[in-house]
């Protein structure tokens, strides 16, 4: 019998929902029960992405090809399950679904409103693809007393009005504000965001309140009291030094515990030895590397959230703190990138759209090429280091990517077809650009004796994809010519995914995103191998 945990937020955004819910996830999985994570978001975008990353933040891709929130990532990285297209819904996906069954008289000519047809729209989505699952934990995007978010609530209400309480429950998550000049928490903000709950009909079964500091006994039972919830579920959600303890602090404060007593569940104490592990080596490192992210969204981090969760994974496996030192590629465009790059051990250029800060990103490669600098490029920043191959030593000055423009030397071009499982997948150069990516999971043969397949110990990697543009193999020639290799392409042989100078200390450009296959527990090799190469850079300098 599959349980659905419903999570939702009040008081302010960015309370952490996707974590909590993530380390919730954690939690019971280390209880024995198998678990599944969604997350519904009230925006009307199809899905996150079109939305720029000032916006929204990365956008998460699954194997299975879906564009989603960043929440998806917290949830892999803490559960180890994959996510599916089937794991994310916006409200433009439940209105474009229901506009189309109307256009196809699915609802006989009734009249459609937002209750029953959306409402039950996605209650269909919160119960599909469910199969032996112990728990289905739901998070609820925005925060409540939204207007936009108010079909999802209605939603749920009805479901667990449907299931029974024995099969749902509603956690939310509030935040206790610190006002120094009173010297106090206050807790009428989470007062006033359970009324708002209560308004629409729902009665939390837990709080976990969010506070920079100890939450005294008073004040839990003053909230208990208050918001109608036994003392032992009101759970402090206090702040961490990593992210990685909080499963572990979320346990000790009897979270997991108390969803067990809510479903009358008897269940032994989990095992959390794994991330008291993983906190171990956060917190008492053997050494330290700096390594440069050369990028165009610096400026909020959430845009490269799971390159940045990547890097930690690689710094734990080699038992090290990874310092990152964000660099705005534009900066190099008008100063010397010497200053920036060279107190660095590592050079990661990531991915990203558009010509804007591309000169930049040339730059950091041509650094890293020359100084022998440990260099790692994702995506975009494979197709820079390409780029940067072809004009510098094989001579095409003119190399560029037909994404700025026209190019009399396309070294990175458009693509338009490609193979997946099989079949012919089509594209075209004036389509929407929703969904036109080469996105998801693909294949990648890597060559014998590469360091590539060295570092996977494979002959043949999955790896997932987002991008629009791809190196144009009629230049393979000229460019193995000049030292680079192409030691990862497509199972046909016609889509290169990996590139690397094999007498370089450690330069490898990949055409997918391995940083979003990265675990605290199971760091993606790639990082793994890169934070050891800038290690080794560390002591040389």
């Amino acid at each position: 019998m599959t349980r659905f945990i419903f999570i939702t937020g009040g008081v302010v955004s960015s309370l952490g929902k996707g974590l909590a819910s993530a380390a919730l996830g954690a939690c019971l999985q280390a209880r024995g029960f198998k678990v599944r994570l969604r997350k519904l978001d009230p925006y009307l975008n199809v899905d996150p992405g079109t939305m720029s990353p000032y916006q929204h933040g990365e956008v998460y891709v699954t194997d299975d090809g879906a564009e989603t929130d960043l929440d998806l990532g917290h949830y892999e990285r803490f559960t180890g399950v994959a996510s599916r297209k089937s794991d994310n819904i916006t409200t433009g996906r439940i209105y474009s679904d229901v506009i189309a069954r109307e256009r196809r008289g699915d609802y006989l000519g009734a009249t459609v409103q937002v209750i029953p047809h959306v409402t039950n729209a996605i209650k269909d989505f919160i119960k599909s693809d469910v199969t032996d699952e112990d728990f289905v934990l739901c998070e609820i995007g925005g925060t409540v007393g939204d207007i936009e978010s108010l079909p999802f609530l209605e939603a749920i209400r009805q479901l667990a009005n449907e299931l029974g309480r024995e099969r749902t429950m509603f956690i939310h998550l509030t935040l206790l504000p610190y006002i120094p000049s009173a010297g106090e928490l206050k807790t009428k903000p989470t007062q006033h965001s359970v009324k708002e709950l209560l308004s629409v009909g729902i009665q939390p079964d837990l709080l976990m309140c969010r506070s920079e500091r100890d939450i005294p006994e008073g004040e839990r039972k003053k909230i208990a009291l208050f918001c109608n919830v036994r003392y032992q579920a009101v759970i402090p959600a206090l702040d961490v030094d990593t992210i990685y303890q909080v499963p572990i602090s979320y346990h000790e404060q009897g979270l997991d515990a108390e969803v067990c007593r809510h479903f009358h569940i008897e269940s032994a104490e989990p095992k959390l030895d794994r991330w008291t592990n993983i906190v171990e080596r956060v917190r008492q490192p053997e050494g330290e590397v700096t390594i440069a992210v050369v990028g165009k969204y610096t400026s909020l981090l959430d845009s490269y959230k799971s390159l940045a969760e990547a890097l930690t994974h690689g710094g734990i496996a080699n038992n090290v703190k990874v310092r990152l030192n964000w660099i705005d590629s534009q900066i190099f465009e008008r100063e010397d990138a010497v200053q920036y790059l060279e107190p660095c051990h590592g050079i990661l250029v990531p991915g990203g759209f558009g010509e804007r800060g591309a000169s930049g990103k040339i730059e950091a490669v041509r650094f890293a090429r020359e100084r022998k600098v440990p260099y790692f490029g994702i995506c975009f920043g494979m197709q820079m280091a390409v780029i940067e191959t072809a004009r510098n030593l094989a001579g095409l000055d003119h190399a560029s990517s037909t994404e700025f423009g026209p190019s009399d030397e396309p070294v990175v071009g458009l693509m338009t077809e490609w193979l997946k499982g099989g079949a012919l997948e089509k594209r075209k150069a004036n389509g929407d650009l929703g969904g036109t990516l080469r996105l998801g999971a693909y294949e990648c043969h890597l060559k014998p004796g590469s360091r590539a397949r060295e570092i996977y110990g494979s002959d043949v990697i999955s790896e997932r994809h987002r991008h629009r543009y791809e190196v144009n193999m009629d230049y393979r020639p000229v460019l193995e010519k000049a030292g680079l290799s192409f030691s990862g392409l497509s199972p046909d042989g016609v889509l290169p995914e990996i590139v690397e100078y094999p007498d370089h200390p450690w330069f490898i450009g990949v055409q997918f995103h391995p940083e979003l296959k990265s675990k605290p527990f199971a760091p993606h090799p790639l990082f793994t191998s890169f934070i050891a190469a800038a290690l080794r850079q560390s002591r040389l300098v």
